[in-house]
């Protein structure tokens, strides 16, 4: 339209040009709320992108602790939940919050600590007993704080040990209440222990004096879960597009996705998607 043919300023005729131009088809996209781990690892940064090529769907990550990713899930506040405590991700299908559950990827977790490591955990396999030897000589212990995935593990291995950290809370127990790349920080400038995923921890730039001491215990095990959230509940949920970003996750090209990424040349996360999920 050549609306300065009619004697209308120029801004006026771009302003009438921009309202009588058709409406561009809605971007399509998904918010995916997951864990800081996934994204603080690089490993969104690397096979979002192959996603997108493949469906043409973009995702969109709100990354904070396994905790409030659920609750912002509950809320309606995301398509997919990406988490990794199983235990929580199941009830929170039982609830009937979310569909179907699937497994995708999984790697480990590791205690870390300073090369002195006064509590002398090293020489133990056991996550347990060496929480408990840290407690007994009451050396720095970071922990998120966070209700995340690995907080939660965190709390059940104390439980475990039948120490009440809470009244050590301030002491020689520090609580970041932050994500898992800020609580390394707080460990690393302290010199003191914490419990890390190892892909952030692989991935993680300052490390300062912070070793791996403990390992292999097959408690440390970290198995990542995958959920639509139920459109029932509510009604806004991008379910075909939700349901194409699962599909491919546990396909063969986005565990191959998931296989590929690397870090200094050590894989992360360790694809295990089956076919039917839980």
């Amino acid at each position: 339209m050549r609306y300065r043919h009619l004697g209308m300023p120029l801004a006026v005729a771009v302003l009438l040009a921009v309202v009588a131009t058709p409406a561009v088809a809605a971007e399509r996209f998904i918010t995916v709320a997951s864990t800081t781990s996934t994204e603080n690892s690089g490993l969104f940064g690397f096979i979002l992108p192959q996603f997108q090529q493949a469906t043409g769907i973009e995702v969109r990550v709100v990354a904070v602790g396994t905790g409030q990713a659920m609750k912002n899930a509950e809320r309606g506040d995301a398509d997919v939940l990406f988490v990794h405590h199983q235990p929580s991700e199941e009830q929170f299908v039982a609830q009937g919050f979310g569909m179907k559950r699937h497994d995708v990827m999984y790697n480990d977790y590791v205690l870390l600590g300073p090369p002195t490591d006064p509590a002398g955990i090293k020489a133990t396999k056991d996550a347990v007993a060496a929480l408990t030897q840290i407690a007994a000589m009451a050396a720095p212990f970071v922990s998120r704080g966070d209700n995340s995935g690995t907080h939660k593990l965190e709390l059940s291995f104390w439980q475990a040990a039948g120490i009440d950290v809470k009244k050590a809370s301030g002491s020689w127990y520090r609580e970041a209440g932050s994500g898992m790349g800020a609580t390394l920080n707080t460990a690393s400038g302290l010199d003191g222990y914490t419990i890390s995923d190892r892909g952030t921890w692989i991935s993680f730039k300052n490390k300062g004096r912070l070793v791996i001491l403990v390992e292999g215990d097959p408690r440390l095990f970290n198995q990542y879960g995958v959920i639509l959230v139920n459109p029932a509940k509510h009604v806004h949920v991008k379910a075909n597009e939700g349901q194409a970003f699962i599909d491919w996750l546990i396909s063969d090209q986005g565990q191959k996705a998931i296989a590929d990424f690397r870090v200094e040349g050590q894989q992360l996360f360790f694809p295990n998607a089956k076919k039917g999920g839980s």
